[in-house]
């Protein structure tokens, strides 16, 4: 984890997230099979909405970041719903590994030539994301600090 750590500093890791998130919002669109882009389904709109979210907790942290600033309840509450959003996360991982393995299922069938290689790409981003979503919420504990709000109004002088 160090190594990654090292590799991956705060802010590339902030920048690298913003790149997969938009990658991943386009590919959303894309049909493997067909090689083409739906832009009518509403399904395909699940994934960009719900990245807001992630971008939203982004954008908290590098601001909790660069003004040196505790971590409060609204970004908990961002980080919690990040923990659910991060689960749809591995469902699209789970759901591009089995449609890849499915490649061979369709040997008498016309799969375009772009459906492999565009399909790792999307498992590597996939991937990408999960641990940029991991280094991410480990940056803030580590930097911001934890959530511990109990102690937080102890600290505050009331007679100013």
């Amino acid at each position: 984890m160090n190594f990654i750590q090292g590799v991956l500093t705060w802010k590339r890791t902030l920048i690298l997230s913003i790149g997969v998130l938009a990658l991943l919002n386009i590919f959303s669109f894309y049909g493997l099979y067909t090689n083409k882009f739906y832009f009518f389904k509403i399904d395909n709109y699940i994934f960009p909405l719900l990245s807001i979210v992630h971008f939203v907790f982004l954008y908290v942290l590098w601001f909790k970041i660069k003004e040196d600033e505790l971590s409060d309840p609204p970004m908990r509450t961002l980080e919690y719903v990040l923990y659910i959003i991060s689960l749809v996360y591995v469902y699209k991982l789970v759901e591009t590994i089995i449609i890849l393995l499915s490649y061979n299922d369709f040997d008498n069938h016309l799969i375009p030539s772009t459906f492999l290689p565009l399909g790792y790409f999307m498992l590597l981003l996939y991937t990408l994301l999960l641990l940029v979503t991991y280094l991410a919420i480990a940056y803030r504990k580590k930097i911001v600090g934890t959530y511990l709000f109990d102690d937080m109004n102890q600290h505050v002088d009331h007679w100013k």
